[in-house]
């Protein structure tokens, strides 16, 4: 089978930017904006302020003829720099079109204009006035304008930009968004998945912040990316102060933000960018499997001329994108706080819910092992019994030391309930995991259990384990004695996370099975900044001594004998990789749709808390697409539990997969 490169070159590099502006003098700006373009020649768009050719507070001065012939000869100049088809420059002029004066964007490419659109919404109220000066586009102008020296140009507010590469640019100014339906709507159903603004928005107490909320809710009610660039200080006149204000966001995200005016009690802020690499296979995803993006589309989509200006390459390959190593935990302190009391809600919330379903003598049944996942259920339980008002003494927890359990987990595990006041009990499992061996006439890594009691089995297990290092039966049967137990006890809550979910790393009908699981769509990485809240916020002193024991547990299913110290030897990442990664390749392949390939690019421009090599993130991500792909029969059958992020494996409603799906050309891409 012929190998095909999979493209993850599809990254479009954005720079919004505010100017020094001389006001009225169309000449000197040409000098200011041809830097601009030089300085960001690695951006495959060039985004420019409104007006930015004459700038925007010239007043009266709008209607001399001789301000309006230097804006067409200076944009004649400014396209003459973008000569060689490797960038698209957007700026902002006065335009006059039979007889008319329109506040226009002019589009430039390879050496032309190659479009002109005008505004459609001009502000006249309170601080702006410019009705007195410009005619708002309605859709009733020519098509072309003919511009001395730069021939026929298209005209309108019917304009979308071909860039090639299923990217399409669609243009507004200023105003236009902040209106119920902003023209860039119209332009997104219509196909433009990257949306341009060039602004000249006056500072004002407060107006970032909802400038800012505008940029981010219109990129994600249009699925696309949204650049925004806002004239700078240097056009303050007279009664207003320009900030230079320019964000970029990409499906409500917002991905760079410049400095401005007012911001950290900055005064004279000259030049200003915010610089963003676009991830346009990601926006392509969401686009296609949001089914009523397509329907919106059909139902208010209008014709639009399409005009062509194919860049000859893009310029990235995303180093000028946030990517973080973990997806799933937000990189601000305050930012994770929030997230993590927000999941916790949810958490307590949903258990609280299928509680009211159940009769109010039943038992709260909870496995607890000394681990995060386990204490992270318990503390959830605990904390929706004391919010509804019952008797935390309803849960019945039991802790079922095994053949792998060691003093620390061991210990954790009784304090745990303990200081948490729930019905505790602790029940050797050993003798009856000896019982099954016996009856299914097995013998766990080469030993006969015989006529051995337990003390005698368990040295010489510990001694012919590091000889025979596999032995599922063993490892199932304790999984499976343990829910065994659960399940007679009561209402039966799970502990396990989504990345074990993804990886298959439980027992089929052991751990695997409950019948509420709280963690179901918990990504590993994120498990311990929860139970670190909870240490942090929602226990007494005590209990935060006791969990900060469980942080610093490594992670095991504690099934195999400990080391002679009594140390764990079931490291889990120690067989199947970094869990940190794992979750990385989870987010990107069920989130984005990402190959092999891409996300291996992905993960070169990573932040990940610690240095891989380029070998391990290889080898981790075979595992990652072995393990998936020959493990959804388990996640056919999970129990329910709450989507509580964008990510989710419940086979009722995010990611229904075959069981018997090939992972064979994920394989051969990766290879």
């Amino acid at each position: 089978m012929m190998k095909t490169k999979p493209a993850y070159h599809d990254f479009l590099r954005i720079t919004a930017a505010s100017l020094p502006l001389h006001l009225a003098d169309p000449a000197s700006n040409v000098t200011e904006i041809v830097n601009v373009i030089a300085t960001h020649a690695a951006s495959d768009i060039v985004l420019l302020p409104e007006l930015s050719i004459t700038g925007y507070t010239c007043g009266d001065l709008f209607g001399q003829d001789t301000l309006l012939q230097s804006a067409i000869e200076s944009l004649a100049r400014v396209a003459d720099a973008t000569h060689g088809g490797t960038q698209i420059v957007v700026v902002g002029l006065p335009l006059s079109v039979l007889g008319r004066l329109y506040n226009a964007a002019a589009v430039l490419f390879d050496g032309r204009v190659v479009a002109l659109i005008p505004k459609q919404y001009l502000p006249n109220y309170r601080e702006f006035y410019e009705a007195r000066w410009f005619t708002p586009a309605d859709g009733n102008e020519p098509s072309e304008v003919n511009l001395p020296g730069l021939g026929s140009i298209p005209f309108g507010i019917d304009l979308l930009i071909d860039a090639g590469r299923d990217i399409t640019i669609g243009i507004e100014l200023c105003e236009d968004l902040w209106m119920p339906i902003p023209p860039s709507s119209l332009q997104a159903v219509a196909g433009a998945n990257v949306l341009l603004n060039l602004s000249a928005s006056n500072e004002l107490i407060g107006k970032a912040q909802w400038r800012r909320t505008l940029v981010q809710s219109q990129s994600g009610r249009c699925l696309a990316a949204y650049a925004y660039a806002s004239a700078g200080p240097t056009e303050s006149s007279t009664d207003l102060v320009f900030g230079g204000h320019c964000l970029i966001a990409e499906n409500g995200h917002l991905l760079s933000e410049s400095d401005r005016v007012g911001q950290n009690q900055r005064g004279w802020v000259v030049h200003t960018h915010a610089t963003a690499d676009i991830d346009m296979q990601r926006l392509a995803h969401d686009r296609r499997i949001t089914n009523s993006w397509a329907s919106a589309c059909l139902r208010h989509g209008k014709p639009f001329r399409r005009i062509a200006a194919h860049l000859n390459r893009l310029n990235s390959l995303g180093s000028a994108r946030p990517i973080s190593g973990q997806p799933f935990v937000p990189g601000s302190e305050a930012e994770l706080h929030d997230r993590c009391g927000e999941i916790f809600g949810i958490q307590c919330a949903a258990l609280a819910r299928r509680l009211q379903q159940l009769p109010a003598d039943l038992p709260l049944a909870i496995g607890v092992s000394g681990g995060l996942d386990s204490t992270l259920a318990l503390l959830v339980a605990v904390r929706t019994l004391q919010e509804q008002q019952q008797p935390v003494t309803r849960i019945q927890a039991l802790t079922m030391p095994g053949f792998g359990t060691t003093e620390q987990t061991l210990d954790s595990a009784r304090r745990l309930m303990d200081l948490l006041g729930v019905t505790a009990h602790q029940i050797d499992i050993r003798q009856l995991c000896l019982d099954a061996f016996c009856a299914l006439g097995h013998h766990p890594f080469g030993v006969d259990p015989g006529d051995m009691d337990v003390a005698q089995f368990t040295t010489a297990i510990r001694r012919a384990a590091s000889q025979h290092p596999h032995d599922l039966v063993f490892e199932n049967v304790q999984a499976r004695m343990r829910t065994m137990l659960l399940m007679n006890r009561g209402f039966v809550l799970g502990t396990g996370d989504m990345s074990e979910q993804a990886l298959g790393w439980s027992t089929y009908n052991g751990d695997h099975m409950s019948m509420y699981n709280v963690n179901c769509s918990i990504p590993k990485t994120l498990v311990r900044f929860l139970v670190q809240y909870a240490a942090d916020h929602l226990v007494s002193s005590d209990v935060r001594d006791c969990l900060q024991q469980v942080l610093e547990t490594p992670i095991s299913p504690e099934l195999l004998p400990p080391g002679p110290e009594g140390q764990i030897t079931q490291a889990t990442e120690a067989v199947i990789g970094s869990y940190e990664l794992h979750d990385f390749f989870l987010y990107h392949l069920v989130r984005f749709g990402a190959g092999p390939a891409r996300i291996l690019h992905l993960a070169s421009l990573a932040e990940f808390s610690r240095s891989y090599t380029a070998d391990e993130i290889r080898q981790t991500l075979r595992t990652f697409l072995t393990r998936f792909f020959h493990n959804q029969f388990k996640r056919s059958c999970v129990p329910d539990g709450p989507k509580v992020g964008s990510v989710s494996l419940s086979p009722r409603g995010d990611w229904r997969m075959p069981s018997d799906a090939e992972v064979a050309a994920w394989l051969h891409e990766l290879s």
